[in-house]
């Protein structure tokens, strides 16, 4: 029986060329759902960075502000528009040192794009009078123009545009400058206008407020963006914060 024996046949040019741009047509679809799906996975990351970094420093607030001591030399807690000073008890070394902190706004080279950033800077610890002195002044210049040493010692938290203090005095929140002088009691008022008053400057020193609340405006362009609110309340109060 005779068979025929026939060429096999191939795929044209025209063939070749369409299944190969059909498989670069699916390539590029598969790289553009994946090139979606890192951007997406970068995305989510971010945020939960900056959620985590958020929470970190409010509860570092909240703790700070718990741990308030008032002192016969400054203020247990002290804004001046710019920087937010406190002393607090540093628990964590053996015999529970005091330590200065300070919180502001403040542009931070390297930090959340120089364009302002919540930060934190604390002193070590202090156990003198004069250290304490010392401590409370170089806070506040951390605020406004640090040297590198100071630098060392704060923390940017995140990116802000801008942030309010109010002070929660005589049932209602005001601004803690201009109810500076109102907040002060009678006798520390007395004690302030007497002769005495320079040889004891712990009398004119104002007592903690009832309440703090802060808000922050966080920077645009960044995971977390618009207006946080946070009030505390001074736990001997029974109120407890929030």
């Amino acid at each position: 029986m005779a068979t025929s024996l026939r060429p096999a046949r191939g795929f044209t040019l025209i063939e070749l060329l369409v299944a190969l741009s059909v498989m670069a047509l699916l390539a590029l679809l598969s790289w553009r759902g994946l090139d979606g799906m890192v951007r997406v996975q970068g995305d989510m990351r971010q945020r939960m960075d900056s959620i985590v970094s958020l929470q970190t420093g409010l509860t570092q607030w909240s703790a700070d502000l718990d741990a308030v001591v008032e002192t016969a030399q400054v203020s247990g807690v002290d804004y001046d528009g710019r920087v937010l000073r406190l002393t607090r008890r540093d628990t964590s070394l053996a015999d529970s040192p005091l330590r200065v902190v300070g919180w502001t706004r403040r542009m931070i080279e390297g930090q959340h794009g120089g364009r302002g950033s919540w930060a934190r800077w604390q002193s070590s610890p202090v156990r003198t009078r004069a250290e304490l002195q010392d401590a409370w002044t170089r806070a506040q210049l951390w605020a406004q123009n640090p040297s590198d040493a100071e630098k060392l010692r704060e923390v940017a938290v995140i990116g802000l545009d801008q942030w309010q203090i109010f002070y929660y005095r005589n049932n209602a929140w005001s601004n803690p400058l201009s109810t500076a002088g109102d907040a002060a009691t009678p006798a520390a008022t007395a004690a302030a206008s007497s002769p005495a008053a320079s040889t004891a400057p712990s009398s004119a020193l104002a007592p903690l407020p009832d309440g703090i609340r802060l808000v922050l405006v966080l920077s645009a362009g960044q995971p977390l963006t618009g207006t946080l609110t946070k009030d505390w309340i001074r736990p001997v109060l029974g109120g407890g914060k929030s």
